[in-house]
C-alpha cells in the first residue's frame, strides 16, 4: 500500500525552523497500530492522519512516536497548509477532531487556528517541580499542561529541565513561559511522558498560554515566539472560550510511504 506523505515546518516561513509535522491524507482509516507505527518510524513530534467527511470538512487524528493525542495546533496548522496548497482545497476547512470541531482559515499569508481556550488554575509550586525544572517558578498553574512562569526570557532560554523527572510528574507536559523580549511572551514545552521531550512549536500549549497572559496583560491581541532550538512565531488573540493562533507553514518533503 502508498500513502501520500508530506512533511511541513509549521509556525514558520522557512525551512528548518518551526515545528515539522507528518501529514498522511487518507481515504478511509488505517488500523490505530499502524497509524501508531508510522508515526513512530516518522520520528517527529507528531504525525496527523485525516479523513474527508464531506466538501472542507475532515476527521483529524494526531498521533507522537509513542501516543494519540488530544490535541495538536502545528499538526492541525500542517494539514490545512496540505489541502490547500497541494490538494487544491479553498476556503475555510473544518476538523472532527477529540478536541471538538477545530476550524483553519486563511489570515493573509498565514493561516489562522480556531482552538479552544484553556485557561490555567493556580497551584503551588512543589520540591519535584522545582527539581525537574532546576529552578523555581513565580507561578504554576494547570489546565491539560502544567504552566510555570519565570522571570525573564534569559531565564527560560537558559533552563535545562531534568526529563526523567518531569515524566514522574502528574501532568501531560509542562509549559514554561516568560515576558518576550521583543514579543508579549516566550514560551517552551517539555512532554517526555508522550515522546516528545521538547517541543519545538506547540500550537496546543497556546490554548492555555493566551488566556494567562490576557489576564496579565489586560489586552487579548498578543505576538508569542516559542524559544527552542528550531524556533516559531505565533499571532494570537483571545476570542471568549477560543483561541485565534495563526502561523505560517513551508513544505520541506514530499514523499510516499510503503506499508
Amino acid at each position: 500500500m502508498n500513502l501520500d506523505f508530506y512533511w511541513i515546518d509549521a509556525f514558520s516561513d522557512r525551512p528548518f525552523a518551526g515545528n515539522p509535522a507528518g501529514v498522511v491524507p487518507l481515504e478511509a482509516w488505517l488500523p490505530d497500530e499502524l497509524m501508531q507505527r508510522i508515526a513512530r518510524e516518522n520520528g517527529l513530534s507528531e504525525t496527523a492522519f485525516f479523513v474527508p467527511v464531506a466538501p472542507g470538512r475532515y476527521r483529524l487524528r494526531w498521533f507522537t512516536s509513542a501516543v494519540e493525542i488530544d490535541l495538536c495546533g502545528h499538526a492541525t496548522l500542517a494539514s490545512a497548509f496540505v489541502l490547500r496548497r497541494h490538494l487544491g482545497v479553498d476556503g475555510p476547512l473544518r476538523f472532527d477532531t477529540m478536541s471538538g470541531e477545530l476550524c483553519v482559515e486563511p489570515d493573509g499569508d498565514r493561516l489562522a487556528l480556531d482552538l479552544p481556550s484553556r485557561p490555567p488554575t493556580a497551584l503551588a509550586v512543589t520540591p519535584a517541580l522545582v527539581a525537574a525544572l532546576g529552578c523555581e517558578p513565580q507561578e504554576v498553574g494547570l489546565a491539560r499542561d502544567l504552566l510555570c512562569l519565570l522571570g525573564s526570557e534569559a531565564e527560560l532560554r537558559a533552563l535545562e529541565p531534568d526529563f526523567d523527572a518531569i515524566t514522574r510528574l502528574d501532568t501531560h507536559a509542562v509549559i514554561v513561559t516568560a515576558p518576550g523580549d521583543d514579543c508579549d511572551f516566550v514560551s517552551r514545552f517539555f512532554a517526555p511522558q508522550v515522546g516528545v521531550p521538547e517541543d519545538p512549536v506547540t500550537g496546543s500549549a497556546h490554548c492555555t498560554l493566551v488566556p494567562y497572559w490576557a489576564a496579565r496583560t489586560g489586552r487579548d491581541v498578543l505576538r508569542a515566539r516559542q524559544v527552542s532550538a528550531r524556533g516559531g512565531e505565533l499571532w494570537c488573540e483571545l476570542r471568549g472560550e477560543r483561541v485565534r493562533v495563526a502561523g505560517h507553514a513551508v513544505t520541506y518533503l514530499r514523499g510516499t510511504i510503503q506499508v
